[in-house]
């Protein structure tokens, strides 16, 4: 787990000095602080709102009672974390996510079609997923990661209107380069959120794996989601592809490109992670037993 977190802080400081130096090639100090304003801003709203704005998109509706709220609820209290809000999702494709800004806030929802396709212990494993990655902060780490990616984007769009860089009344760039930056600046910043995300997924399959005890089960439950998210559309999450990086399966049809561009890493390679690791607990109705 150190190393995750170490790796993900390296990838957070390289954003973080990536964010500056196009800063200071593109705008400035005037364009940077512009630019840095106006991303706050938006991504503070979002800190405190995109809970929200996510269930509302996806039109979640609320659960309070019932053999799924009864298996978070244990699944919760397994990980020791305060019980989260439930959704279910009315969607065909089969998938999960949680979002929140903390755990105190937390909120975890399933597509209809996940429940009806897997069975008890399959939901447990993608439940105890989506737990991992609220008692990881996973949701925040993302929302930090937007944010300076979001900076850097508005710095590309806004680079050549502030003239450029300046240094010592000279311009810090050539305006070639400083072109190329406009391009190359966001598509580095969504190439390490990508990154962090695919990190955090290993390490969200191995604590969810703890919470419930059934890493086999968890294993199982990705190879079926994967097979279906390939045939079954995703609407709301095609039409906003940055949401894509939540859910435990990628639910973009672009997927197939599983590579630098990918916010997942690949799915088998996440079942044989899953499968080497040792039985935690009695895996009562496992299909991969």
């Amino acid at each position: 787990m150190k190393t995750t977190y170490l790796k993900t802080t390296i990838l957070l400081a390289g954003m973080t000095a990536l964010f500056g130096a196009a800063g200071f090639a593109l705008g400035g100090q005037s364009g940077m602080v512009i630019a840095l304003v106006f991303a706050a801003g938006m991504n503070l709203f979002a800190y405190w709102n995109s809970d929200k704005m996510i269930l509302r998109q996806f039109k979640a509706q609320p659960v309070a009672e019932g053999a799924f709220y009864s298996m978070v609820a244990r699944l919760a209290a397994n990980a020791g974390l305060p019980m989260p809000r439930v959704y279910i999702l009315p969607n065909k494709q089969p998938n999960a996510f949680a979002t929140g800004r903390n755990p105190e806030n937390a909120a975890v929802a399933a597509t209809t079609s996940l429940l009806e396709m897997l069975n008890e212990d399959e939901i447990e494993g993608v439940m105890a997923h989506e737990l991992a990655h609220v008692k990881n902060r996973d949701t925040l780490i993302m929302t930090i990661t937007a944010s300076i990616a979001g900076a850097l984007s508005m710095l590309a769009n806004f680079g050549m209107m502030f003239g450029g860089g300046t240094h010592n009344g000279q311009r810090a760039v050539p305006p070639v380069v400083a072109i190329l930056l406009m391009i190359i600046a966001p598509l580095a910043a969504m190439i390490v959120q990508m990154m962090i995300s695919r990190t955090r997924e290993y390490e969200a399959d191995r604590i969810g794996a703890e919470i419930c005890g059934k890493p086999r089960a968890l294993a199982s439950a990705l190879e079926k989601i994967s097979g279906k998210t390939k045939i079954i559309d995703n609407i709301e999450a095609e039409e906003n592809p940055a949401m894509a990086h939540m859910f435990i399966i990628n639910p973009l049809h672009m997927q197939a490109i599983d590579s630098l561009f990918s916010t997942h890493p690949k799915t088998e390679e996440r079942i044989r992670r899953l499968l080497a690791m040792q039985t935690i607990a009695p895996e009562n109705n496992n299909p991969w037993s």
